[in-house]
């Protein structure tokens, strides 16, 4: 299965020095380096992807 990397939104560009990327691997969401996705990826659950958004989300707010 070819797994579909999704860029940040965050991301000004595609010279954009800092970059990453998501796939949905079915039951877990991946995030790898745009410039090294050679380098691999980490990958957490669905529920916990869910988690880091709320937890960032809550955070950014009390900036």
């Amino acid at each position: 299965m070819s797994s579909v990397w999704r860029k940040s939104s965050h991301s000004s560009g595609a010279g954009d020095a800092e970059c990453v990327e998501i796939a949905d691997l079915g039951g877990e969401i991946a995030f790898r380096d745009s410039r090294a996705p050679e380098l691999g990826h980490f990958a957490i659950s669905v529920k916990g992807f869910a988690e880091m958004v709320s937890l960032v989300k809550r955070d950014a707010a009390s900036i």
